[in-house]
């Protein structure tokens, strides 16, 4: 069961997936020309493909996943460099895949991540290891892993843990409602900003308390980055490739509780011209900008996701290595990782994926 919030505020009715669906709709107008005019529009509709996962995605996942468990180390870490941040994705991988501690086929490999992970929690909330030079990418992604685990199995050992990286989320916010690489208050950009809320949305899931003043600061900080076009900047007044960064705002507006408005729907038209395979959907931020995309246009739904995600499963698979894994700049674990989780979205197994 999971704890959503209402409007500006997060409310104490505790609602099923479904339920909560069915009230969202519910409570938005019918979108005819008019209301996409006004931006008005519904996301969150069933898509019209036959089959979200063909057999060929099927195969590749499978090869993946083995690829991937073979690279555990053997302290239960992944990658050789920001090890808690690609150790936390490798770990929503599997988790993603249904395998959970002690569940599934890799269910010892999703164990052996957490062990890795809460090895490396410290006294002050931060989870990082000693060489991670920018530790929030990897607080951000770790607390999402915890989260996720801790959601769907409840184990005690967890929840301490993990409400002391989420306390350390909230108190190292800036006043401008983002985060940044460093564990502190600091001018912040967007795809620091997403890994945190990702991670909060996922802990207040799970039953972990977070006040909805952080998340409405975070959506205020990520609307001022936006542009005329729908597009988002990097950071404020820094205007960067334009769309990973929007990517990455869109999905936070969604899982930040923003299902509707100018903002959300400036957005989406925008990655909606640049899907997979389109030139500009930059090969050098790829696997960055697909992660995050891939998440917008499955919770936009309807025909945005309908035609996002045959296009970035054909380029996916036309990616992968003969021995399973995806090249990525920081390693393949990392590539494989993220591979791995955009593929298996379709099967909603992550709870923060349940709408």
């Amino acid at each position: 069961m999971i704890v959503f919030f209402k409007g500006w505020r997060w409310p104490k009715t505790v609602v099923t997936p479904a339920l909560f669906f069915l009230i969202s709709c519910a409570s938005l107008r019918v979108a005819g020309a008019a209301a996409i005019a006004s931006h008005k529009m519904i996301f969150g509709q069933p898509s019209h493909l036959q089959h979200e996962i063909t057999p060929q995605v099927r195969r590749a996942v499978a090869r993946g996943l083995k690829w991937l468990a073979a690279q555990q180390h053997a302290d239960g870490s992944f990658g050789h460099q920001n090890l808690v941040a690609v150790s936390a994705l490798s770990g929503l991988a599997f988790v993603a895949g249904g395998n959970l501690p002690g569940q599934g086929r890799y269910g010892h490999n999703t164990a052996q991540a957490l062990r890795y992970v809460l090895s490396q929690c410290q006294p002050s909330g931060l989870i990082a290891s000693a060489s991670d030079g920018a530790p929030m990418y990897g607080q951000g992604f770790a607390t999402l892993f915890l989260a996720e685990v801790y959601g769907e199995s409840h184990q005690p050992e967890l929840r301490q843990k993990l409400q002391r990286a989420v306390r350390l989320i909230i108190e190292t916010q800036n006043a401008q409602g983002g985060w940044r690489y460093q564990p502190m208050p600091m001018p912040a950009d967007i795809s620091v900003t997403i890994c945190q809320v990702m991670a909060l949305r996922a802990a207040r899931q799970a039953g972990i308390a977070v006040p909805y003043r952080t998340i409405k600061k975070a959506i205020a900080f990520v609307r001022q980055l936006q542009n005329p076009d729908g597009s988002f900047d990097y950071m404020t007044g820094m205007p960067f490739d334009p769309v990973p960064q929007t990517a990455a705002a869109v999905a936070l507006l969604f899982y930040a509780g923003v299902y509707h408005g100018k903002a959300v729907t400036a957005g989406v038209q925008y990655l909606n011209h640049d899907i997979p395979g389109a030139p500009t959907n930059n090969p050098a931020y790829f696997f960055y900008g697909n992660y995050y995309g891939t998440q917008a246009m499955f919770l936009a739904g309807g025909h945005w996701w309908s035609k996002w995600c045959p296009a970035i499963q054909k380029i996916l698979l036309a990616r992968q290595s003969p021995g399973g894994n995806w090249q990525a700049t920081p390693g393949r674990s990392y590539g494989t990782a993220m591979a791995l989780i955009i593929l298996q979205i379709p099967d909603r197994l992550l709870p923060i994926l349940q709408k």
